[in-house]
């Protein structure tokens, strides 16, 4: 992670921990969302697994797709502990939570709804509970409904990147367990052109224990995608260039038409 996220995120969880009187004074459940987005590959569940480690929390993977009704989400919530993370990962594809859009927003417990996950996740089902902390993960931010999103639901929202530098120093501290490198220059600045995910870069470093092959290969593999890129670019280019050509040809066709009808109008006047 960036280290400022990182910190921003440490300081977040600390201040929830030590909050309890106050959830209690302000009458709200002592629970806090977070929403982790980003490409697969950035790290979310290994994020989860790090906030759990550094809180010492349980974690309860809540699989929607296997519950048929509110009243089955009721059950499992009540069935968890408290100090623990419930983690709903893919929320955009779990399930179907477009019914407010449809007229079900206030449909029965017969079935899981998003005005039932919207009552867990306001705490009226989890506020015989303490300490929970409730961790939603999506590749696609922009398909969830508004109303998960807000405040009180996801707290905080956190973007899991492509690597960046900075990123690429931690892993190859953790896996090669060295600071520097001659060819961390080159590395660094490909991995300002090209989308990486930590975890490729995680998988070429494992590759070798010796730095100098693991580097080595993590740079011909970033030039490889370098090189991807380029040929993927210049293939849409070259889409866009001949559907603007298609789109300019018929107008042109008109204006040649439309010549052609003059000329022969002025040859029949004369």
């Amino acid at each position: 992670m960036d280290p400022k996220l990182k910190k921003e995120l440490m300081d977040d969880l600390d201040r929830f921990l030590k909050r309890r009187e106050f959830y209690r004074r302000v009458g709200k459940a002592w629970k806090r969302g977070y929403l982790l987005y980003g490409p697969p590959g950035t790290g979310k569940s290994s994020l989860i697994a790090a906030m759990a480690n550094y809180l010492k929390f349980d974690i309860y993977d809540l699989e929607l797709s296997n519950l048929h009704s509110n009243a089955d989400l009721r059950r499992l919530i009540a069935s968890t502990a408290n100090r623990s993370i419930l983690v709903i990962e893919d929320i955009d594809c779990t399930i179907d939570l477009q019914d407010r859009q449809h007229g079900g927003y206030n449909k029965s417990d017969n079935q899981l709804t998003l005005s039932g996950l919207l009552n867990f996740i306001d705490g009226l089902w989890t506020s015989c509970g303490d300490e929970r902390i409730i961790v939603f993960t999506t590749n696609h931010k922009d398909r969830l409904d508004p109303a998960l999103l807000r405040p009180g639901r996801m707290d905080m929202h956190i973007h899991m990147s492509y690597c960046t530098p900075s990123g690429f120093k931690i892993l190859a501290s953790n896996y090669l367990r060295i600071e520097s490198h001659c060819l961390f220059t080159e590395i660094e600045g490909l991995i300002k052109e090209v989308e990486v995910t930590p975890a490729e870069v995680a998988e070429e470093l494992m590759k070798s224990e010796d730095p100098d092959i693991a580097l080595a290969g993590l740079v011909a593999f970033l030039q490889q995608k370098k090189k991807q890129m380029k040929c993927s670019e210049e293939s849409k280019s070259e889409v866009e260039k001949v559907n603007e050509q298609s789109k300019q040809s018929p107008g042109k066709k008109k204006v040649k038409e439309s010549k052609r009808k003059k000329a022969r109008g002025g040859k029949s006047r004369r």
